[in-house]
């Protein structure tokens, strides 16, 4: 029997500048939009477009993913406490009895956008593209669509390293060589601080880790699958086969190909890695033995091949 890698991963929360904390979240979502940004500037050029409607291409993703991928957490994952919580939908806080907000404000705690959904960021986006493409391109939203889901894979990535950071999104415990411990997970912040008596939580944490008088803490962390990892590797090759066929092929004309294509990949590396990621919730209790995120994914493959079969029956149709 293979034997996990037995790395323990406790992670800090992000680059301390003293009178800021640069979250390590945050900061791949910056990567993730500043790439995209990057390569559909790149596209642009390509297709003769103008650079200034980048900018509203720019806005109209951002808000689009943000707002999407929450609200498919809230409705698809987590409804029945955020009916109860509705400022929580749109605030980056939650009700903590023990917790001070910005020093005053009592009862509650910053807790940042925690619960985002690629599913609901998948729908955001297409709708946006289609008032984006009516109102500012003035082109197919086909047209687009086949060009935004390239850096669109290449975000996902990074959105998925973030996760990692989170110590959030993981996997079933295993004993296989892929398996990691994640600290954070067995013990949140409160739990870590109550358990070694230690007031900071990153010291606590450390603790944990480090000091053998808290061994028997350490050993209660299981490895786990690192789900977050798995599916950050496999859109690296989701991102590379979408970027070589519109560049060195002429993918990029047959309408409704790319955008089919990357529906295809990447539900269908989400929907295998289901298999070993930890329940999210939802409505998988409700329609039984696939997860949430296979349910909410079949559709889309279902979609990403219509277009390429459609695609493909008319293989050179401009746009």
């Amino acid at each position: 029997m293979t034997q996990p890698l037995n790395i323990v991963w406790n992670p800090s929360e992000g680059i301390d500048l003293g009178f800021f904390m640069i979250r390590y979240y945050s900061l791949m979502f910056v990567i993730a939009f500043g790439l995209g940004w990057f390569l559909m500037k790149k596209i642009f050029e390509r297709e003769h477009e103008p650079i200034d409607k980048l900018d509203s291409l720019f806005v109209w993703t951002v808000l689009a993913t943000l707002i999407g991928a929450r609200l498919g957490h809230v409705f698809f994952y987590d409804w029945e406490y955020f009916r109860n919580h509705l400022i929580e939908i749109f605030l980056p806080i939650k009700e903590n009895e023990n917790q001070t907000l910005f020093g005053f404000i009592k009862g509650w705690e910053f807790t940042g956008f925690q619960g985002l959904a690629s599913h609901g960021a998948a729908i955001a986006i297409i709708v946006a593209m289609y008032y984006y493409s009516k109102i500012i391109l003035k082109r197919p939203l086909l047209w687009i669509l086949d060009r935004v889901v390239i850096p669109v894979a290449s975000g996902a990535i990074f959105v998925r390293l973030g996760n990692f950071f989170n110590s959030e999104i993981i996997g079933h415990e295993t004993t296989s060589a892929f398996g990691i411990r994640f600290l954070h997970d067995k013990f949140n912040k409160a739990q870590a601080v109550n358990e070694t008596h230690i007031a900071n939580p990153k010291e606590a944490y450390n603790a944990i880790v480090n000091d053998p008088k808290f061994a028997d803490l350490l050993a209660q962390v299981p490895a786990k699958h690192p789900t977050q990892l798995y599916e950050a590797f496999c859109y690296i090759f989701v991102f590379a086969a979408l970027f070589f066929l519109y560049w060195k092929t002429n993918a990029r004309l047959r309408t409704g190909y790319l955008f089919g294509l990357f529906l295809v990949l990447l539900f269908v590396v989400r929907f295998i890695v289901e298999f070993v990621k930890e329940s999210q919730g939802g409505i998988e209790q409700e329609l039984g033995y696939f997860s949430t995120g296979q349910w909410l994914s079949i559709p889309f493959i279902i979609i990403g091949l219509f277009f390429i079969i459609r695609a493909k029956r008319n293989p050179l149709a401009a746009s």
